[in-house]
């Protein structure tokens, strides 16, 4: 099938402005924007206690809201996906999302430095209350170690934007 559907999603360490480009491409391309971390905390506001509980309840939310997405592009509708494509495990949903509905498909891959993101971190934590979780570069160091930058080979039509 033909349409004219773009499937948007980001890769890149955390605080690296990926949230940002999304609200961006969603208002630019007059597309439907979902956001991981919302939906996460409307659903599961208390259990997402630490990475592993995260993966969890990520692959839950991922599985139920499969088959609207590609609903949505099938039927010509954009969508932007501010979910995290930070690992190759991670890219593999939206490598079946892209596959499931031959939609055209953007993978802005945000290539910024650690110290950046850092920086970054500490000014979007400053307004949460101690103790909010993925706000602390302790949090960062732990999460960076897993990122996998997305590779040519992986087959994804990738944005590249470098900030340091």
């Amino acid at each position: 099938m033909n349409n004219l559907a773009t499937l948007y999603f980001f890769c890149g360490k955390m605080a690296a402005g990926k949230s940002t480009l999304a609200k961006q491409l969603a208002n630019d391309h007059n597309a439907i924007l979902l956001v991981e971390d919302d939906l996460l905390s409307q659903l599961y506001p208390e259990e997402i206690i630490d990475i592993s509980s995260y993966i969890k309840y990520s692959w839950r939310l991922k599985n139920a809201i499969s088959d609207p997405i590609c609903n949505l592009l099938l039927n010509g509708i954009s969508v932007v996906l501010d979910f995290p494509a930070n690992t190759q495990n991670q890219r593999q949903w939206f490598r079946q999302l892209i596959e499931k509905t031959n939609a055209a498909h953007e993978l802005h891959f945000i290539d910024a430095t650690n110290n950046l993101c850092k920086q970054q971190l500490k000014k979007r934590s400053r307004d949460k209350p101690d103790g909010t979780a993925f706000t602390s570069e302790a949090e960062f160091e732990a999460i960076t170690k897993y990122f996998q930058a997305p590779k040519d080979t992986e087959r994804f039509n990738i944005i590249r934007y470098e900030r340091s």
